[in-house]
């Protein structure tokens, strides 16, 4: 696992979209894992500035986000469908077809999980997943459990996110209580993984993801096991690991 500290989010949006750009140039095809939320948008618009410069082309590339949350429609404007149109593929020349989200409208939860297991499968896997953060250890949203789940899975999303979430709607109980997510073992699947975090309420975090245990209480320590892991932080979310581990830091 690299560790990667930058300056500040923006200087992070920067090394993170170098990263992305690198394996689209490398490979015209690849079939990018795309996340949502807040950590990620300094780095979807720096590969927009790419794209906008002449310097990437997105027409052949493939995306398979992360996750999407039960409920909502691919037009509500607090769905991820939108959030992924809005901040990345509405200004590159991705083909949408060739998007891909879960149904948040899909009842059968065992039948929507299946399906995105199979569009996963026959992309032939991702080849680079982008993933953020929760306070508490989750990746996708995969919640710390007593075991770490497999394919793609619904889940019951804890409290903690469930109120971290609330600032996003009008009333609390618009807040979505589900959500659809690729499971550990996909996300694990993916050659490359870069991991991107900011700010100092994800200090502990980065220090319990790097340094510490392997557990499902902990969801995101289980890539200290995948072989091609990138995480890109700032300094705020690097204090606790520059003081306790500096070791797990590049350079």
């Amino acid at each position: 696992m690299r560790v990667i500290v930058t300056k500040d989010y923006e200087d992070l949006g920067r090394v993170a979209a170098n990263i992305i750009a690198a394996q689209v140039t490398l490979k015209p095809e690849s079939v990018l894992g795309l996340a949502t939320g807040s950590s990620p948008i300094s780095t979807y618009k720096n590969l927009i500035k790419k794209y906008e410069n002449g310097d990437l082309d997105f027409s052949r590339c493939y995306a398979a986000n992360l996750d999407e949350y039960v409920g909502l429609t691919k037009d509500n404007d607090q769905s991820y469908a939108y959030f992924m149109y809005e901040n990345l593929f509405k200004h590159v020349n991705i083909k949408m077809e060739n998007t891909n989200i879960p149904d948040g409208t899909e009842p059968d939860a065992a039948k929507e999980c299946a399906r995105y297991d199979a569009v996963i499968k026959a992309l032939g896997g991702v080849d680079l997943q982008l993933l953020g953060i929760g306070h508490n250890g989750h990746v996708g949203f995969n919640e710390p459990a007593d075991c770490f789940a497999k394919g793609t899975n619904i889940i019951n999303l804890t409290q903690s996110t469930i109120d971290a979430n609330t600032r996003f709607f009008e009333k609390k109980e618009d807040v979505p209580t589900q959500a659809y997510t690729m499971g550990i073992k996909t996300i694990m699947s993916a050659k490359k993984i870069l991991l991107v975090a900011n700010g100092e309420g994800k200090a502990e975090i980065i220090y319990k993801m790097v340094a510490g245990e392997i557990t499902p209480q902990v969801p995101a320590s289980v890539l200290q096991l995948h072989n091609d892991v990138i995480v890109v932080v700032d300094e705020a979310a690097a204090a606790m690991l520059k003081e306790k581990a500096p070791e797990y830091i590049e350079g």
